[in-house]
C-alpha cells in the first residue's frame, strides 16, 4: 500500500476553518495534568467511535487520523468499518500497526448484523488481527415489524450464539442500543423490548454499548425508565458508553444531536450515578459532527472540543 504523502501543513489546511483555525498547540491534550480529583472518566477511557469523523477516515486515511486524534489525547478507537478510499487495499494488520504507532488502543468495532450471520469467523479473525477486546453490532435485534416479545426473544438467542463464538476467541460480544430498543412490544404494550433483550441474553455472553443520547431519546418516546437505573443494576453488562450529546427541542425525539457539552443531558449526574471512575469506556460520537473545514473547524474541531469536555466532567 502506497503511504499517502501528507504532512502536518496539507492536514490542518484541509480541516480548518477559514476564521477557526486548529493549531498545533490547540490539538495538544487539555493542559490540566493528570487525573484531576473528582474526574469521571478518566484520560485512559476516552475514546472515540470513528463514524463520527468518516469524512476525515475517507479523505485522509487511518494514518493522518489517528496521528492527529493521539495529538488531542484520545486513547481508544472504535471501528465502523476498516476501509478508506485515501489507502487502497490497507488491511487490518496494517491498520493495526498504525495504531500502535499512535499509542492508541482498539476497543472496539461496529459490524453489521448479517455480517455476523454470513461470516462469523472472519468478522473474528479481524477482531483478533486488530486486537479488539470487544465487537458488537449496532443494528437494531429485529425489524420494525417484528417488535414482539418473540421477535426479541429469538434475536437475543442470536446473540447468545454470537456472544459465545467470540467468547471461544477471547472476545466479548456486545450490542449499541438506539431508541427502538426502550420501546413497548408490538403485541404487549406493558412489556419493554430492551427488558427482554437484557433477561433473555445470557450476561457472560452477550455485553451492551448503552448510547447515552439514544436511551434519552428512548425515555421520551416510550417514558417510564431511567437510563441510569440500567447501567446500576446490571454494571458489569456495560463495559463501553457512547458519550453523544443532545439537546432538547420539540422534535419527535426529543432531543438533537449537538457537540459533546452543548447539549441539555446532564452527563455529571449519569456519570456519577453509577459510579463510573476507571470502569468503563466512553467513546465520543457525534452522528452529524461537521463535514466542511469552514464549519467551526469541521470533524476535528468538534473531536477536539468534545474531548475537552469529557475530560473536564467531574463528579
Amino acid at each position: 500500500m502506497a503511504r499517502p504523502e501528507i504532512n502536518r501543513r496539507q492536514f490542518l489546511s484541509a480541516v480548518a476553518g477559514t476564521t477557526m483555525a486548529v493549531t498545533a498547540a490547540g490539538l495538544a491534550a487539555p493542559a490540566v495534568a493528570g487525573a484531576a480529583k473528582g474526574m469521571l472518566v478518566p484520560p485512559g477511557k476516552i475514546g472515540i467511535q470513528l463514524f463520527t469523523i468518516r469524512n476525515l477516515v475517507s479523505s485522509l486515511g487511518f494514518r493522518v487520523v489517528f496521528e492527529e486524534l493521539a495529538r488531542i489525547g484520545y486513547k481508544n478507537i472504535e471501528f465502523a468499518g476498516y476501509t478508506s478510499p485515501a489507502e487502497p487495499g490497507i488491511t487490518v494488520q496494517q491498520i493495526r500497526q498504525l495504531l500502535d504507532d499512535n499509542g492508541l488502543t482498539p476497543i472496539g468495532s461496529h459490524v453489521g448484523l448479517n455480517a455476523f450471520r454470513n461470516n462469523l469467523q472472519q468478522e473474528l479473525d479481524r477482531a483478533e488481527i486488530l486486537g479488539l477486546p470487544f465487537i458488537g453490532t449496532a443494528n437494531e435485534p429485529v425489524s420494525a415489524a417484528n417488535r414482539t416479545v418473540a421477535g426479541y426473544q429469538a434475536a437475543a438467542a442470536e446473540f447468545n450464539a454470537f456472544g459465545a463464538a467470540a467468547q471461544a476467541r477471547g472476545i466479548r460480544w456486545y450490542h449499541h442500543n438506539h431508541q427502538n430498543e426502550f420501546r413497548f412490544a408490538n403485541d404487549d404494550p406493558n412489556t419493554r423490548l430492551y427488558d427482554v433483550l437484557l433477561a433473555e441474553t445470557d450476561p457472560k455472553l452477550v455485553f451492551l454499548e448503552m448510547d447515552i443520547y439514544w436511551a434519552y431519546v428512548g425515555q421520551h418516546i416510550a417514558p417510564g425508565f431511567d437510563p441510569i437505573d440500567y447501567v446500576v443494576d446490571n454494571r458489569l453488562r456495560y463495559p463501553l458508553f457512547h458519550a453523544k450529546d443532545g439537546r432538547e427541542s420539540a422534535s419527535a425525539n426529543g432531543y438533537d444531536i449537538v457537540e459533546f457539552g452543548a447539549g441539555s443531558i446532564d452527563f455529571q449526574r449519569f456519570y456519577s450515578a453509577i459510579g463510573s471512575r476507571g470502569r468503563h469506556y466512553s467513546l465520543w460520537e457525534q452522528d452529524n459532527a461537521p463535514n466542511t473545514p469552514a464549519e467551526a473547524g469541521g470533524a476535528l474541531g468538534a473531536a477536539e472540543r468534545s474531548y475537552d469536555a469529557i475530560y473536564s466532567l467531574r463528579g
